[in-house]
């Protein structure tokens, strides 16, 4: 009997368990997950361009969606690559419908935690905490009664907010969705506890934890999780590889598509970045499909695409979607089988389609033309500076909660605080879902021994809540009402 056994990492097993058939506890989980706030978030919150009213431009959600497609493509594909007896073999024999629920919801729910405007959301609020958070006065004070070892961690995981850790809160802490641990897992990209730096880690785990996985709120969720579904330290689940190789397959392809939607780039404009860019990344040009080269297909696509009598735009990006996803697909799921021990493991310490062959050089030239022809693009530049602007305005705004003694903001939690009328109006303005959450982690068993340390983290983590939750128009609309003098 093979040491490999897919079915012990899809699981019943949840926090409040429930039912006892696979396939109906996964629906449940769908439910769950599709009915949510944070997915409906997903619709107003862009994927390049921030507050973006072309509605043919990706959002989030209409992102999620076409990676939801390409993670059931590559299931379906490492399905077709696996004999019956490997399929037995490897505990994976009538297992297909369930990992591709797993695979999809994991996709769908992979870019819930992001803060308003992306990456640049959560490099604002990064930025601010790094150059405000020793400055608050309950901060001072712990620096002077704690020693560096019990403060260290703390500062550094407040400074490191995460998109990717903020779906695994949003998961457990915030709405207690109550997922199975292995659609959970399927969504854990990387491993790092935010407590813990790059340098605390082994060198064979640098990929799996590059960025943090999770908070001090969700470790001992995450340990539960971990040791459910009989996963080891820094160790991946092995779904939650083919969840990323759906995002970076589908989006280094809809940026470039949104930036000729937007006219920043011409089609015959990319098409020549793309056969340079690729040619300096791939000069061996070995072939993609057949005998084919990426010129061969690059071509036939652009040719294809002339004749075209509605839309020259669309059918480009159709025609070359189904000439370079395939590829790239394919190459993921044979990755996935010829390392299916590490992959299973989780110790495989890089992207599936990460590696030296001309399929990532295809993905690598689509995402360095993006950088270096799109993202560079004067009006996206422009935005991502305001992006950098509201985030930053709307945490100086409610500073002033982060600013009161303990015994004080207790007060306005419980409806008191009288003698603060500005701290308790910028209170009543916060997510009661958020102000739950923060009330119940404090009363719970804390992570964190010292409790004015674990209070003021809560606070920290209720404020970070509330920003990175909102859309883009409403952290514009607020940072605008907020700013509003007189």
């Amino acid at each position: 009997m093979s040491a490999i056994d897919f079915s012990k990492k899809v699981s019943l097993a949840r926090p409040h368990p429930f039912g006892s058939d696979l396939q109906r506890a996964l629906e449940s989980d769908r439910g769950r997950i599709i009915n949510s706030a944070p997915i409906r978030r997903l619709q107003q919150k862009t994927q390049v361009f921030p507050l973006e009213r072309n509605s043919a431009v990706r959002s989030r959600l209409t992102h999620s969606l076409e990676v939801q497609q390409v993670g059931r493509f590559i299931v379906h594909t490492i399905y077709d690559k696996l004999t019956d007896e490997q399929k037995r073999q490897y505990g994976l024999y009538g297992l297909d419908r369930a990992i591709e629920s797993l695979v999809e919801m994991a996709c769908l729910m992979h870019d819930m935690g992001n803060p308003p405007f992306g990456h640049c959301g959560e490099d604002a609020i990064n930025r601010w905490f790094e150059q405000h958070l020793t400055q608050l006065k309950p901060m001072e004070e712990l620096v002077e009664s704690l020693p560096a070892p019990s403060l260290n961690p703390i500062v550094h995981e407040l400074c490191h907010f995460d998109g990717n850790a903020q779906a695994i809160r949003l998961v457990h802490s915030l709405h207690r969705f109550n997922l199975t641990y292995s659609q959970a897992a399927a969504v854990l990209k990387y491993t790092r506890p935010a407590t813990e730096s790059k340098q605390e880690v082994p060198e064979n785990k640098s990929y799996l934890t590059k960025k943090v996985g999770y908070y001090a709120t969700e470790a001992s969720y995450v340990e539960d999780m971990m040791a459910a579904l009989d996963m080891a330290k820094y160790c991946r689940h092995p779904l939650s590889y083919i969840m990323e190789a759906a995002d970076d397959i589908s989006y280094c392809l809809a940026d470039l598509e949104d930036a000729v939607e937007k006219r920043i780039l011409s089609l015959e404009a990319l098409t020549d970045h793309l056969k340079r860019t690729y040619e300096s990344i791939e000069p061996d040009n070995r072939p993609i499909k057949g005998n084919q080269t990426f010129n061969d297909l690059l071509n036939r696509v652009y040719d294809e695409a002339q004749v075209d009598e509605i839309s020259r735009t669309h059918k480009f990006f159709i025609k070359l979607r189904v000439v370079m996803v395939h590829p790239l697909v394919n190459h993921a799921a044979k990755q996935f089988t010829d390392h299916i021990e590490n992959v299973f493991t989780g110790e495989f310490n890089r992207a599936l389609i990460e590696d030296d062959s001309q399929f990532h050089a295809i993905a690598k030239t689509f995402k360095q033309v993006a950088i270096n022809h799109v993202f560079n693009d004067q009006e996206v530049e422009t935005l991502e500076l305001q992006g950098y602007k509201i985030i930053g305005g709307l945490l100086d705004q409610y500073r002033p909660l982060l600013e009161l003694p303990r015994e004080d903001f207790l007060k306005i939690v419980e409806g008191e605080g009288r003698y603060y009328p500005v701290e308790r109006r910028l209170f009543n303005k916060l997510s009661r879902k958020h102000v739950a959450a923060y009330t119940l982690a404090r009363k719970e068993q804390a992570t964190i021994a010292n409790p004015a340390l674990w209070e003021f983290y809560l606070r920290c983590r209720l404020l970070q809540d509330y920003i990175s939750g909102m859309t883009d128009q409403f952290a514009f609309d607020e940072y605008k009402s907020l700013m509003v003098s007189g």
